[in-house]
């Protein structure tokens, strides 16, 4: 077993004990991949790994076994299309001395048929998702995780001056999105999304790249992500086609001067919700507190998209090492669209971000 798997495992065995959670069901998936580094291929057969006080198992397709014993050590509990999982299930349960378990720990990403399959065969037993467990394992970022973190942001960084040096009046969205992303398959990374909004287009936060022609006036939301090496990147800069349109400058700058307060109110202590409201209070004392239409942020890691959260109601206490993003936004229908967007480490004295490049308006000359 990797050293990684081994302390990422001594790790949730620690958080285990702490919410006396004697098991944790992981399906085919980021937190499996966290652990382990890799998942068999997901689909509708049952493939879990089960994880208690002592030991670990899977539950196991008889069709994956072969290709997935070639990534790791852990013994399997296999079953075959002819005979169904029941009985593999309770083989494996009790391997790990889980049948008698109090309380299980799902992985929220798993089907509803295979997490009913697992309860079926523990009756009686308590259920949670894994907020507790490796969830709150997987916020806390390490020192490999950043590197790869900061080396996604870098090409993103690359990815977006491409963008820049390509606007010209006349090309679509979709023009410019392909040069997006062929500038991400050019350093190795898949890309993954690519939001252009040009004029009014902009005021749609998750607007569908389409064939609109970016026209001489236009500010344009560009909102770009790639991944290589398991690990994502997200950041959204603004562009003008020519002179920005009338009243960007004011607009730009309240949005600027939010980000500026999420940044100065993220600390370790501090709970998502007050960066939020941080962010949140300068746009709606500006007079657009009904135009910023979204969350202030969300965490990132192997996924795009995952906890900590930065909206208005989480409780969630911020910790050393967590990263995630800061990217408030004003959307003025049929007129604009601003969102500012950078990917930060939280460390000791603050965030630390992991982009390069300056949030200030590019201007393209027309």
């Amino acid at each position: 077993m990797a050293a990684d798997t081994q302390k990422r495992l001594a790790a949730l065995r620690t958080r285990m004990q702490a919410t006396e959670t004697g098991l944790v069901a992981i399906a085919p998936g980021s937190h499996m991949d966290w652990l382990l580094g890799f998942h068999p291929h997901p689909d509708e057969r049952p493939c879990l790994l089960l994880i208690a006080a002592e030991k670990e198992t899977f539950l196991m397709p008889a069709l994956n076994a072969e290709g997935t014993r070639e990534s790791t050590d852990i013994s399997f509990h296999n079953w075959d299309d002819a005979d169904g999982p029941d009985a593999a299930l309770a083989a494996a349960l009790a391997d790990i001395d889980a049948l008698g378990v109090a309380k299980v720990a799902l992985d929220e990403t798993m089907r509803a048929d295979h997490a009913l399959l697992l309860l079926g065969a523990l009756p009686g037993v308590q259920h949670a998702f894994t907020a507790d467990t490796i969830g709150a394992l997987r916020m806390r970022k390490d020192a490999g995780e950043f590197a790869r973190l900061k080396m996604n942001a870098a090409i993103a960084d690359r990815a977006m001056q491409k963008a820049f040096a390509s606007i010209r009046p006349g090309m679509s969205e979709r023009e410019l999105a392909a040069e997006i992303r062929a500038h991400f398959s050019s350093e190795g990374a898949a890309p993954a999304f690519w939001i252009v909004g040009a004029g009014p287009n902009g005021a749609f936060p998750h607007h569908q790249t389409g064939e609109r022609k970016l026209a001489e006036g236009d500010a344009v939301v560009i909102d770009i992500g790639g991944r290589k090496d398991g690990f994502p990147s997200d950041m959204t800069r603004m562009a003008a086609v020519g002179r920005p349109p009338e009243g960007y400058g004011q607009i730009h700058t309240i949005v600027e001067r939010a980000v500026q307060a999420a940044l100065k109110a993220a600390r370790p202590g501090v709970k998502a919700r007050d960066v939020d409201a941080a962010a949140r209070k300068v746009i709606s004392d500006a007079g657009y507190g009904e135009y910023f239409v979204h969350r202030t942020g969300h965490g990132m890691g192997i996924d795009g998209h995952e906890p900590p959260y930065i909206t208005a109601t989480s409780e969630t206490v911020l910790e050393e090492g967590m990263v995630f993003s800061i990217e408030p936004g004003i959307y003025l229908p049929g007129l604009f669209g601003i969102r500012l967007e950078d990917i930060v480490i939280l460390r000791e004295d603050g965030p630390e971000i992991l982009s390069s490049l300056p949030r200030d308006l590019h201007v393209v000359p027309v």
